[in-house]
């Protein structure tokens, strides 16, 4: 990973997984880590991690992320990792699986786009980094429509910002 020496890194569900794993290779890489995630306990497993500070956080919550995003201040990178993979195909998934699917899946890498991306701007530098899959772009994985869909939606996202803002 190139040198991020002191850049300011949010990354939304940090608490396991490749939000984990992510928090780590930032920190080793020096940036300065905020780890967020619902899960309070699960958070604690990072406290002492060099470089590294938690703070718990619901990315459904566009009040909660517009307001940690108002007391950390400046941000360098945005990692949006916070995600949901539910089962079924299309015909036995019910509305309310793709419809968590699309709010924690896009709606909150939206939300967090929303309230970081003024600052950049402003600043003329900055990252944002939206987890999406392949199986939603190169492959297909088997009873996953919602998270296939709403992934796709993530990278519909992504490449919109970059005709915008590149």
């Amino acid at each position: 990973m190139a040198d991020l020496n002191g850049k300011i890194t949010l990354i939304t569900a940090a608490a396991q997984g490749i939000g984990r794993a992510s928090v780590e290779a930032f920190a080793r890489a020096g940036a300065k880590v905020i780890a967020t995630d619902i899960n309070a306990e699960k958070l604690k497993d990072l406290d002492g991690l060099a470089n590294v500070t938690t703070r718990v956080l619901n990315v459904l919550s566009a009040d909660e992320v517009n307001k940690a995003v108002a007391e950390i201040g400046r941000i360098d990178i945005l990692f949006n990792c916070a995600g949901v993979v539910h089962s079924g195909n299309v015909l036995d998934m019910p509305d309310k699986d793709l419809e968590f699917a699309f709010d924690l899946n896009v709606w909150a890498q939206v939300r967090a786009i929303k309230a970081v991306l003024p600052q950049m701007l402003e600043r003329r530098d900055g990252a944002i980094i939206n987890m999406s899959t392949v199986a939603s772009s190169v492959t297909a994985v088997p009873n996953r429509a919602a998270y296939s869909i709403s992934k796709a939606a993530v990278i519909g996202l992504t490449k919109s910002m970059a005709a915008d803002y590149t």
